[in-house]
């Protein structure tokens, strides 16, 4: 049996193009199949168009949140509560074509891996600068962190059910999937195919929210920024001292008084930049621990035509 999970926030144009094209493919496969719908509190008529969806075909299943809790909830909840043998993640606005599950399954069922993981060749639609930021993020986090990620990979990927279970067992609040899909290892062959534009409705990703999901990223899954502030301050603890060692021998050799208040405030204002920054760094990590201690649940059902939905922690 093969599940499909399908976040969805404001999707209603794309909706019913994606179920046509995802059925059709599906349908295709032997065995039995499924398509799990997760609204994530969206405001158009997604919700609605959903419950259209399910009450045609027995194959369509939905949960829908109280409110818009984000994609990694939204992924989450999927996970939590699809039946299958292999499960795939989609996204509603046909970027990730249905087209390739055959082949992701093919790889699969030849028992050589355990998720085939789809990865765009190419970044065709996106724009130069945004591109750019993309590229350099995989080589930081890389670097820096114990998570495998791979340049152009997407969400899309189709995985053996002991992968999910796996993934369902990393219960953090603080989720960022693509580092987890790293993390947790397993044998994943990455399919290439060329990048392809919403077929309908607009992106939910701008600039910012991209940005604060790869400092988010970098925050779960390194430690390097922590070191990093540590660094600055012992640097700066050794400057000062070799400056203050400096300014003792020329005034005592030279009878030279130290001149200048204006070179006085740079130095402060740099100082005290320097500690703002190491403190920001401190309070992301901080921050993080509060909301995990917190034991929030990762979203709030308040629809669905599941029977015996899994209980959110």
């Amino acid at each position: 049996m093969v599940s499909i999970i399908v976040p969805c926030y404001n999707e209603q144009e794309a909706l019913p193009l994606f179920y046509k094209e995802a059925s059709a493919v599906l349908q295709t496969l032997e065995g039995g199949y499924e398509m799990v719908f997760v609204n994530d509190g969206s405001s158009d008529r997604t919700l609605e168009i959903l419950r259209d969806l399910a009450g045609q075909d027995e194959h369509v299943l939905y949960l829908s949140f109280s409110r818009n809790f984000g994609k990694e909830s939204a992924m989450y909840a999927g996970f939590c509560n699809v039946h299958g043998d292999y499960v795939a993640v989609m996204d509603a606005d046909l970027q990730h074509p249905p087209a390739l599950l055959p082949e992701m399954l093919n790889i699969l069922e030849s028992g050589e891996y355990d998720s085939v993981a789809a990865r765009r060749t190419s970044r065709t639609g996106e724009s130069p600068v945004r591109s750019w930021f993309s590229r350099k993020f995989y080589k930081i986090i890389n670097k820096i962190s114990d998570a495998d990620l791979v340049d152009g990979v997407t969400d899309f990927r189709l995985m053996k059910r002991s992968m999910v279970e796996a993934i369902v067992a990393m219960d953090e609040y603080n989720r960022f999937s693509k580092g987890i899909f790293g993390w947790i290892g397993f044998r994943t062959y990455f399919l290439p195919y060329e990048n392809v534009e919403r077929v309908a409705g607009t992106t939910k990703w701008n600039f910012w929210k991209l940005f604060k999901y790869a400092v988010d990223g970098i925050v779960n899954f390194s430690q390097v920024p922590l070191s990093l502030a540590s660094w600055f301050g012992i640097f700066m603890t050794f400057f000062a001292f070799v400056m203050i060692v400096f300014i003792v021998v020329r005034k005592l050799l030279f009878g030279d008084p130290v001149a200048g208040w204006a070179s006085l405030i740079c130095v402060i204002i740099f100082v005290g930049g320097i500690q703002l920054f190491c403190l920001g760094i401190i309070g992301q990590y901080i921050a993080k621990i509060y909301m995990e201690t917190k034991g929030r649940p990762h979203y709030i059902l308040a629809e669905s035509n599941i029977q015996n939905v899994r209980p959110v922690r």
